[in-house]
């Protein structure tokens, strides 16, 4: 390469690096959020009236079966292993032991509902055999659960008896079926070793953000059992 031309390629100023536009990034997440009502809502027969009832009511009653199914767990197993009746806790719990799975929670049990493959029912049958003893249902085709609309995140502390406890984040992210199964072994593990016994299904005490946020906390799982170290919607089936 000739002097001068090396010389006028060395004297360009270097190039600066190209921030990330918060724009994009909004629209991004919008439109995932889009792609996912959209896949929710083609669960139902009619695309158009499940709109409708989630503009109305703020759930819509979607069949399950087809593209995901849920399994249903009581109020009290959670609990026990956020060790903690405030959605603040358990939710950031729910989040870390399912790895950011989907999970509605129906405030007037409380229950939980960790969406999951469709196929669940069938495939983890002698499993949910099992779980019926500590009322935990896998619930599949022929039942209707009322699933909010997807920018409800957050505890309705009035009006509304469902939220996402964790949110859908993307089009078909669903709970991995193992890590459901490990959620609801600790939970009869730690109502197992709990001396006194924990409250039936006790109510959701929530508790007001202050600051910059509450502490989330963290979660680790230790063989089938989780150890947390946070601070001390219903359904209809086809008659």
């Amino acid at each position: 390469m000739p002097r001068e031309a090396a010389h006028q390629r060395a004297a360009q100023p270097a190039l600066r690096p190209v921030e990330a536009q918060t724009d994009a990034v909004v629209h991004a997440a919008a439109d995932r959020q889009l792609t996912a009502e959209n896949w929710l809502l083609s669960a139902h027969p009619s695309h158009r009236r499940a709109r409708a009832e989630w503009k109305t009511h703020g759930v819509a009653m979607l069949p399950l079966g087809a593209l995901f199914s849920a399994a249903r767990i009581p109020g009290r197993l959670v609990q026990a292993v956020a060790a903690s009746t405030d959605p603040l806790d358990i939710d950031a719990v729910l989040d870390e032991v399912l790895g950011g799975g989907p999970v509605i929670c129906d405030v007037c049990g409380p229950r939980y509902y960790s969406l999951v493959p469709a196929s669940v029912p069938k495939t983890w049958q002698r499993a949910a055999e099992d779980w019926r003893s500590q009322v935990v249902e896998c619930l599949g085709q022929g039942t209707y659960p009322g699933v909010p609309r997807l920018d409800a995140v957050s505890f309705p502390h009035v009006g509304a008896r469902a939220y996402w406890s964790v949110p859908m984040e993307s089009m078909a992210s669903l709970c991995r079926p193992l890590a459901v199964a490990r959620l609801i072994a600790a939970g009869v593990h730690e109502l197992n070793e709990d001396r006194s016994p924990w409250p039936a299904d006790a109510p959701l005490t929530s508790r007001q953000p202050t600051g910059d946020g509450p502490d989330r906390g963290s979660t680790r799982l230790d063989g089938a059992r989780l150890v947390p170290t946070l601070p001390a919607a219903g359904h209809a089936q086809r008659p």
